[in-house]
């Protein structure tokens, strides 16, 4: 079965960028490679979304912020769909993708910027985990293989 790459951006690369990594790289489809990056990455990963990566399977060592630069280079793996995950990546000018891969906006609000208490903030990440979740599960469903950017655009519309 093919699997197909998709990289998660984010302006940090530090929280929903994060969890759009982890959900797709243990998603029970077993169809997706999750990537993430940001624009200007932080120099850590939020600890309440290294909590949940590990949690879904991912490898702590694995997740780290890194630039979106990185995955324009020569030797990255190509990339088979894009996701912004932030108003702000989205509106940035996003490096030349190699492959002219298919692109799509799901915005979540940054689970990172809510104040409470710790079950609060939790709660805040989990709502952004279980959002990308219904998303990963309606694109798992589609016929990947004629995926193009507006019926990527779509799965936000319909979760």
């Amino acid at each position: 079965m093919k699997t197909y790459n998709i990289l998660f951006l984010c302006t940090h690369n530090s929280a929903r960028s994060i969890l759009g990594e982890a959900l797709a790289s243990t998603h029970p489809s077993g169809k997706f490679v999750g990537y993430s990056a940001g624009s200007t990455p932080g120099t850590s990963v939020n600890p309440i979304a290294a909590d949940i990566a590990v949690e879904l399977g991912m490898d702590r060592t694995l997740l780290k912020s890194k630039s979106w630069d990185v995955f324009g280079e020569p030797n990255a793996p190509k990339m088979d769909f894009i996701i912004t995950v932030c108003d702000n990546a989205a509106g940035e000018v996003c490096p030349f993708w190699p492959g002219q891969p298919a692109t799509a906006h799901w915005g979540f609000p940054d689970p990172s910027q809510v104040q409470g208490s710790d079950l609060e903030k939790k709660a805040a990440f989990i709502e952004v985990m279980n959002g990308l979740k219904k998303r990963l599960d309606i694109l798992a469903a589609m016929p990947l293989d004629k995926l193009d950017s507006m019926s990527l655009k779509e799965v936000h519309t319909k979760a």
